[in-house]
């Protein structure tokens, strides 16, 4: 992957927009110093290079009747690569898998669902893990509280990305 040179005023316009993507134009430039053209021109960059992968609304799972959370070891019988993506793209198909990661050592995925209740989560599995005879191992945990959830990540202090 290239290196993506940001200088502060990139790095002021991402912290501003991992707090609220909705800040107009005119907003993010008063709020980051910089006139309205620059601010949009360096947006635009920044989705170009895929810096900013997308902008959305994050809603609250359980006002919308969604509130179990599902985090999901996988371990499959066999990993050969035709295998792993096969799973994979079952697994981003399913509308209520949230995440899918591919991990190492220990099983081989981890998935975070959203679910309404457990009839929901047990018909989620079927379609998606009991179905497939390449899923050696299921175990499921599901969240009583929520402490901490943010899409924030720390940026960097240096002007240099790879």
């Amino acid at each position: 992957m290239p290196t993506i040179s940001l200088d502060e005023l990139d790095l002021r316009i991402l912290e501003q927009l991992q707090s609220d993507s909705s800040l107009t134009n005119l907003d993010l430039a008063e709020k980051v110093h910089a006139s309205p053209p620059t601010c949009l021109r360096r947006v635009r960059r920044l989705i170009k290079t895929g810096i900013i992968q997308k902008q959305v609304a994050i809603l609250n799972p359980t006002m919308l009747g969604n509130g179990l959370t599902a985090i999901i070891e996988i371990t499959l019988d066999r990993q050969s690569a035709g295998h792993i993506d096969s799973f994979q793209a079952k697994a981003n198909t399913e509308s209520a898998i949230l995440q899918c990661y591919r991990v190492s050592p220990g099983p081989d995925f981890i998935l975070i669902a959203q679910l309404p209740d457990m009839a929901a989560y047990h018909a989620m599995a079927h379609r998606v893990f009991t179905s497939d005879v390449n899923v050696r191992n299921v175990r499921s945990f599901f969240s009583i509280q929520r402490s901490k959830f943010d899409t924030r990540i720390d940026l960097p202090r240096q002007s240099n990305l790879r």
